[in-house]
């Protein structure tokens, strides 16, 4: 596909399915309407450049290539100020986002230089106290868990709902030693 220049690319993690309706159930509840335009998902990038979508999908490619399923944990409940998100953790994760941001250092914002906090947002643009609420109700059932990291989708931004471009998946070999196969 072709985008405009300005048309910037987000990527995100693909989430297992489960994982994915679940999540994306609890934005359906907590989420105010007229903002939720998207499924639950966990942002590795925010703005990509839209001329640069070849290249990107190509890198994707060959990284997706080195990396299995990741086991991801859900660590906890984050407070946003105006919203409310889950926490996770995975120390492959944050090797693949900093091998990109490596890859990609010229074409980062601000925002994408910074190390990942991989999160999935279920709550966001609400009044403080609204969030403050919703972060005590699901702090108090949060029970450790586990998902999966399946691969990359890759989209385009257009102003409000993501336009979904691509889904890379992981298909690298297991290993046990936490480190990306194949680097």
């Amino acid at each position: 596909m072709t985008l405009p220049d300005t048309a910037p690319v987000i990527l995100t993690l693909t989430l297992n399915e489960e994982a994915h309706q679940h999540f994306t159930h609890l934005r359906q509840q907590h989420f105010p309407p007229d903002r939720n335009f998207l499924e639950a998902h966990v942002t590795l990038f925010h703005h990509l450049p839209g001329s640069e979508l070849a290249a990107i999908q190509q890198e994707l490619a060959v990284l997706a290539a080195t990396v299995p399923r990741l086991t991801l944990q859900l660590t906890g409940v984050r407070f946003l100020g105006n919203g409310v998100a889950y926490s996770l953790d995975n120390a492959r994760l944050l090797q693949v986002h900093r091998t990109l941001q490596q890859q990609w250092a010229e074409w980062l914002t601000p925002q994408d230089r910074q190390p990942l906090r991989p999160h999935i947002t279920v709550q966001n643009k609400v009044a403080p106290a609204v969030a403050k609420a919703l972060h005590e109700e699901l702090q108090n059932s949060f029970r450790p868990a586990v998902i999966q990291g399946t691969g990359f989708t890759v989209w385009a931004y257009q102003g409000g709902p993501w336009q979904q471009l691509a889904q890379i998946p992981f298909t690298g070999p297991e290993d046990t030693d936490g480190a990306i196969s194949g680097r």
